[in-house]
C-alpha cells in the first residue's frame, strides 16, 4: 500500500530566485518537497511521487486536471491507498472542484499547496503536505470525495474557497465550514457531505471546444459585453448582486441568450445562495428565473461554470443542466 503524490507546482514548490524574472520560480521537484517534511515516515505509508505538471496554477488546463485524475484513478486501481495533488493556489477551488465532479473512488483525493514560499520564514508547505498525507492515510476520510487539506484543516472541494490573496488562513468554506481538522497529527472529521454521483465521463477534444462566459453584475453595469456572447460562446454564468439580481436592463438581454444557451445565475457574494422566489421586480431572481436562467443555488461563480463547462462538453441537454444544478447547487 502507498500514497500517490502528483506535484502540478505552485508556490509550494517554489525554491530559487530568477534574477531574469526577478522572483521566486518552480524548482522544486516532489522529491525536493517531501524531503522537506518532518514527519512523513510515521504516517506509515511510502509515498510514490509523481511529478506531473510545473507550472503556475493560473496555466492550468481541465485537459491536464483531468488527465492527472485518471492518472490518479489508475494509481488507485492498482492498489493506492489514496492520492494527494500539490499545486498553486490561484485556482486550488475549481480544480479540487472539477475533480470532484468526476471522482469515481472511496479512496480519499487531496488537493493542498502554500502561501508562502520554501524561501519565506514561517513557510507554510511542508506542514501542508503532511497534514494532506495523514488525511490521505486516515481510514475516516473515505468516501468523502475530493478534500482540500490546508492549515490543518480539511475541506470538501464542493464548497471550499480561496478568501484572501496572502494569508495562510486563506481557505475557508462559508457556507459549511471545514469537514474535518488534523489535531497533533490525528485527522478528526466532523462532518461528512453527501456524495454526487461521478459526471459522465468528457470527451477532451469536446471539452476544449467547448466555451462558457461569466459575467459579473456591476453597479451602473451594460449589456455590452454580452453582445457577442450568444456567437462566441455555449454557456454563460452570470455573478448577480446579492441573492441574483442584475440591472432591470440586463434582464431582457439574459432571456434572449437564456433562449439560446445555458444562462446559470449564481451570487457574486462569496457565501449564501441565489433565490428562486423572494424579490419580483424586473431583473429580480424571480423575473430572471422566469425568463428561463438556470438557478445556481449554492454554487459559486467560479464552480458554477466549472459544473457547466463539463455537462456541456458532455452534450447533456438543458433539461440535464437544470437537474445538474439542482443537485450540485
Amino acid at each position: 500500500m502507498s500514497i500517490a503524490l502528483f506535484t502540478l507546482g505552485g508556490t509550494i514548490a517554489m525554491g530559487g530566485v530568477d534574477p531574469g524574472a526577478q522572483g521566486v520560480v518552480t524548482r522544486l521537484t516532489g522529491e525536493d518537497l517531501t524531503a522537506a517534511v518532518p514527519g512523513l515516515a510515521e504516517i506509515g505509508l511510502p509515498l510514490d511521487v509523481r511529478d506531473a505538471h510545473a507550472v503556475p496554477s493560473a496555466d492550468l488546463t481541465y485537459r491536464q486536471l483531468l488527465d492527472v485524475v485518471d492518472t490518479a484513478s489508475r494509481a488507485v486501481t492498482a492498489g493506492a491507498t489514496g492520492v494527494i495533488v500539490t499545486q498553486g493556489t490561484d485556482t486550488l477551488e475549481e480544480t479540487a472542484f472539477l475533480a470532484d465532479l468526476v471522482w469515481p473512488h472511496d479512496a480519499p483525493l487531496v488537493f493542498t499547496g502554500a502561501m508562502r514560499n520554501p524561501t519565506l520564514p514561517g513557510a507554510d508547505g511542508p506542514a501542508n503536505l503532511l497534514a494532506a498525507a495523514r488525511v490521505t492515510a486516515a481510514p475516516s476520510t473515505r468516501g468523502l470525495g475530493v478534500l482540500v487539506a490546508v492549515n490543518d484543516e480539511i475541506h470538501a472541494a464542493r464548497w471550499v474557497r480561496k478568501t484572501h490573496s496572502t494569508s495562510t488562513g486563506t481557505f475557508s468554506s462559508p457556507n459549511a465550514g471545514p469537514v474535518g481538522h488534523v489535531i497533533e497529527g490525528r485527522v478528526r472529521v466532523l462532518a461528512r457531505p453527501e456524495r454526487r454521483v461521478p459526471l459522465p465521463r468528457v470527451d477532451t477534444g469536446r471539452l476544449d471546444a467547448t466555451r462558457v462566459a461569466l459575467h459579473t453584475a456591476t453597479l451602473d453595469d451594460d449589456a455590452l459585453l454580452l453582445g457577442g456572447v450568444a456567437d462566441a460562446c455555449h454557456g454563460l454564468v452570470v455573478a448577480g448582486f446579492g441573492v441574483g439580481h442584475v440591472r432591470p436592463a440586463l434582464a431582457p438581454v439574459l432571456g434572449a441568450l437564456a433562449e439560446r444557451m445555458p444562462v446559470v445565475l449564481t451570487s457574486r457574494t462569496g457565501a449564501g445562495s441565489v433565490l428562486r422566489h423572494t424579490y419580483g421586480a424586473i431583473g429580480s431572481e424571480t423575473d430572471l428565473r422566469r425568463r428561463g436562467l438556470v438557478d445556481g443555488g449554492l454554487l459559486d461563480p467560479y464552480k458554477a461554470k466549472v459544473l457547466l463547462r463539463l455537462l456541456l462538453a458532455a452534450g447533456v441537454d438543458r433539461d440535464g443542466v437544470v437537474a445538474a444544478f439542482a443537485d450540485h447547487g
